[in-house]
């Protein structure tokens, strides 16, 4: 009874620990990372909840990279906490093995592990495919923004503007060049045109609209005749034009699922992209590395909670303990970093891939066995 109050409150500790550290830096990283996604409204038209929901939703790829640091974090900052309040020693007194801590060490980072796993397979891929979808759905909601005095903007494909002035959203000396057949409802139907320029003296922009008044619209057609269309006020409709914004589905917004298949295929050799998207046969090699992120990457978090145990081990010098803490959170947080850097070899060949699949699962049982004999000496 007493050694379950013990493990609980250990396990609390930790918790509440892995929680804020983990909130705290994807918060700060969310934080740059929704600067740059001011884009969305600046250069792209889109509205201002449409850029909060995309941001909120890039969250949790923000906070799948932060999991395997916040738990080295967390646990470290939680032996360092019970060791300054003595209550390790009272542990070790109390005849609680440090084998048993570390075995609790052990399951929370598995704890951890499957955590993540949750988070890299079904949370964050499909998080990130609403947030593409969101994108592709949503139409610009205001031009104002895509229009400067004195400068030419390309915000969208095929569409170059260039205004003299521009007042609110009153607009003079309008120039707007289409290579990309946006305009043709400007045009009669039976026209040929590819290249239309338009020129207006005033433009009112209403959100996503803008009502041109005396100008001309010159259409090239196609048998080298220029026609020329005069106006005293025409609507143009920015809603169905297509940004720059990239609207494909990335390989890291595609569901577990997909990608699971699309390596079954691949291994039958029965690829095709036709039913799974993302599925690029001359490139096989990106979808194995996103496979390894989602489900091997984790595995590095347990053998991190085998290093840091190493902390426990008993020494009489102070400088020395605290010079142990420095090295073990040194070499949990290397590798960390190399299992990070290291995954994108994993698809490149099938060697690549068994060592980095491999090595956790091999270093675990030999650092567990050379810990635990290290806390066998310590008792006799």
């Amino acid at each position: 009874m007493f050694k379950n109050k013990i493990y609980n409150y250990i396990s609390l500790e930790f918790i509440k620990s892995f929680v804020l550290i983990l909130f705290s830096l994807s918060l700060i990283a969310w934080t740059v990372r929704a600067v740059n996604f001011l884009d969305l409204i600046v250069d792209s038209g889109y509205s201002t909840s449409t850029y909060f929901t995309y941001s909120l939703l890039n969250l949790t790829n923000i906070m799948t990279k932060f999991i395997p640091l916040s738990f080295l974090l967390a646990l470290l900052l939680t032996i360092i906490r019970l060791e300054r309040q003595n209550e390790l020693l009272v542990l070790w007194t109390s005849g609680i093995a440090k084998s048993k801590i570390t075995n609790l060490f052990f399951l929370l980072s598995v704890s951890t592990m499957l955590f993540y796993i949750l988070f890299s397979t079904i949370i964050t891929p499909n998080a990130l495919n609403k947030s593409r979808g969101l994108i592709k759905q949503s139409g610009v909601d205001t031009v104002t923004n895509l229009l400067k005095p004195n400068a030419f903007s390309d915000a969208f494909k095929g569409l170059t503007f260039y205004i003299g002035e521009k007042e609110d959203n009153i607009i003079k000396n309008i120039f707007i060049k289409d290579d990309g057949n946006n305009l043709n409802s400007l045009l009669p139907e039976n026209s040929t045109a590819k290249n239309k320029t338009v020129i207006a003296e005033k433009g009112v922009v209403k959100k996503n609209k803008i009502i041109l008044e005396n100008g001309f619209i010159q259409s090239y057609e196609n048998n080298d005749t220029v026609k020329i269309i005069q106006f005293n006020k025409t609507l143009l409709n920015f809603s169905n034009l297509d940004n720059r914004v990239i609207k494909d589905v990335k390989i890291q917004e595609t569901s577990t699922y997909k990608i699971l298949n699309c390596l079954k295929d691949h291994y039958y050799n029965q690829v095709s992209e036709t039913y799974v998207k993302n599925c690029p046969k001359n490139n096989i090699a990106i979808v194995i590395e996103n496979f390894s992120r989602r489900f091997l990457m984790p595995l590095y978090i347990p053998l991190v909670s085998i290093l840091i145990s190493f902390v426990l081990i008993y020494t009489k010098n102070k400088k020395t303990k605290i010079l142990n803490r420095y090295i073990f959170f040194t070499l949990s947080f290397t590798l960390l970093v190399l299992s990070e850097l290291l995954v994108r070899y994993s698809g490149i060949s099938n060697v690549g891939f068994y060592i980095y699949s491999l090595t956790p699962i091999a270093l675990l049982p030999i650092l567990y066995l050379i810990l635990i004999n290290k806390f066998s000496k310590e008792l006799k």
